[in-house]
């Protein structure tokens, strides 16, 4: 099951950003435009990590993690916070006030995403797997090593994000766009074909004696990875 992020930010653009983002990552991601919206979403559903902006309409961010501080089903709840704060006194006070770590405006995706994966590492670390296993095919993101029915793949680093991509979505049909833009980048232009020949590597790779293809091809949709659990 994918770990859920609640992101709290009132600025349209940026949250749909950061959602698009960690849903990249592979969580499934929650939104809250204000302080008020957040302390509801968080009563409906708990989430496993909350990044949530200081300034906000309504209840202010600081003012939010210190509520769900007091309250011993929140207590524990992971939260980054965000601001265009930058000076060391606001961030002590973030800290204080229960953050566990923090970012500042403009904030860097890429150094977003490895906070969030480090938080959950430390703070809940069954969330944060730096192994996986789909069927008989196991990934290791830290050794950068795959292995299928005990055998060791040998992967290009483009064929490893492919997998680890499949591997956070087990047996649903991902268009070509999507891949592109999860492996690729979005603000990178590779041809839709770019994706079939990394493909067609990777099957390569995985097709080890006295297995099946793992690989679906769906016509005029994508691919998707069907392993048995």
């Amino acid at each position: 099951m994918r770990p859920t992020i609640l992101v709290v930010e009132d600025e349209d653009a940026l949250a749909t950003l950061l959602q698009y983002n960690l849903e990249k990552e592979g969580y499934s991601v929650l939104l809250a435009g204000d302080g008020e919206e957040a302390l509801v979403s968080v009563d409906e559903k708990l989430p496993d990590l909350i990044v949530l902006d200081w300034m906000l309409p309504k209840v202010s961010g600081i003012e939010v993690c210190r509520r769900l501080r007091q309250k011993p089903e929140t207590r524990n709840v992971p939260i980054i916070m965000m601001t265009a704060r930058g000076e060391e006194s606001d961030r002590i006070r973030g800290l204080d006030t229960g953050a566990d770590d923090y970012v500042v405006k403009p904030i860097s995706m890429s150094e977003l995403a490895a906070r969030v994966r480090a938080v959950l590492r430390r703070l809940r670390p069954g969330l944060a797997e730096d192994e996986v296993r789909i069927g008989d095919i196991v990934i290791d993101r830290v050794g950068h090593r795959v292995k299928r029915a005990g055998k060791e793949v040998h992967l290009g680093p483009t064929e490893f994000r492919l997998l680890d991509y499949l591997m956070r979505h087990p047996g649903r049909v991902l268009s070509r766009e999507q891949l592109l833009d999860a492996v690729w980048g979005s603000d990178v232009y590779v041809e839709a074909r770019t994706v079939d020949v990394h493909i067609g590597r990777l099957r390569k790779a995985l097709n080890v004696p006295s297995t099946d293809d793992p690989i679906r091809t769906v016509r005029a949709a994508g691919y998707a990875l069907d392993v048995a659990r």
